[in-house]
């Protein structure tokens, strides 16, 4: 062997000495999960088809619901949920009061600036709601016009696509998601913007409901795990496992379980 191959391996050998422990760093957020022996996950528990509370049984329900039972089971723990909503879930994160949000969390810009995200499993378009007899709004193109008034939830991805795209309507936010429903009811806004799932809640639930369709795909906003940032051992562990899930055929089980195959990300 020359010298320069031994010198070779020798730095290689040190480099792997001090570099090992940094590389192989176990997450303290799992370690803490282990300990305790359960995973604190944030949900909101009005997202229909996500993370729902049936009023009829009283029970949590969603694809989130079976999937965050997947992986405390992968874990090796039990799931203890801490009920949130967007416009709060990044500070519930920060201060540990989860460990993960597996609500269907939009992937946003700004939301990436405070906390991680793992790979996308849920991806969906835009969609209205309104009032079956509203005399003005019947379509998509409607909404955009002086004197309509479209009602998002403040802090949630909609609200910035509707402020980028719509030029002449009136945007009004309210701080819970049911008070959407409600300005329109009340005749304080003429439509809501929200996503499939949600949608979904609406038209199977009130007879009042008109689901708007865009007549294209808008804005695409994908969904995806969310954890807090400065633990990237835990950030690869959840995002092993919706790569797991993907793979062995959960997601997808869970997805059409719901209705919800038509925007699921299965790769």
């Amino acid at each position: 062997m020359s010298l320069r191959t031994k010198a070779s391996t020798v730095f290689i050998s040190f480099f792997v000495l001090i570099a090992g422990p940094v590389l192989a760093q176990p997450s303290p957020i799992l370690s803490a999960i282990q300990e305790r022996g359960d995973i604190n996950v944030c949900i909101w528990p009005d997202y229909f088809s996500i993370t729902y509370m049936s009023p009829r049984t009283q029970h949590l329900e969603g694809i989130d619901i079976d999937l965050s039972h997947e992986l405390a089971n992968d874990l090796g723990v039990r799931v203890n949920y801490i009920k949130t909503h967007f416009g709060r879930f990044m500070d519930d994160l920060e201060s540990k009061a989860c460990d993960v949000a597996m609500f269907g969390v939009g992937n946003t810009e700004a939301r990436r600036q405070h906390v991680n995200f793992t790979q996308s499993y849920l991806a969906s378009n835009m969609y209205a709601v309104t009032t079956k007899q509203h005399p003005l709004i019947s379509s998509w193109s409607d909404m955009d016009q002086a004197g309509v008034i479209v009602c998002v939830q403040k802090g949630t991805y909609m609200e910035n696509a509707m402020r980028k795209s719509l030029k002449h309507a009136t945007i009004t936010t309210v701080q819970r998601p049911n008070e959407r429903e409600g300005e329109v009811l009340s005749g304080r806004a003429d439509v809501f913007i929200t996503d499939y799932p949600y949608g979904q809640k609406m038209v199977n639930l009130y007879d009042w409901a008109k689901l708007i369709a865009p007549p294209g795909k808008t804005e695409q906003f994908e969904y995806a795990y969310a954890v807090a940032k400065g633990d990237n051992a835990w950030l690869k562990r959840v995002d092993q496992f919706v790569s797991d899930i993907k793979q062995d055929g959960r997601l997808a089980q869970a997805a059409a379980h719901y209705n919800l195959t038509p925007i699921m990300i299965s790769e």
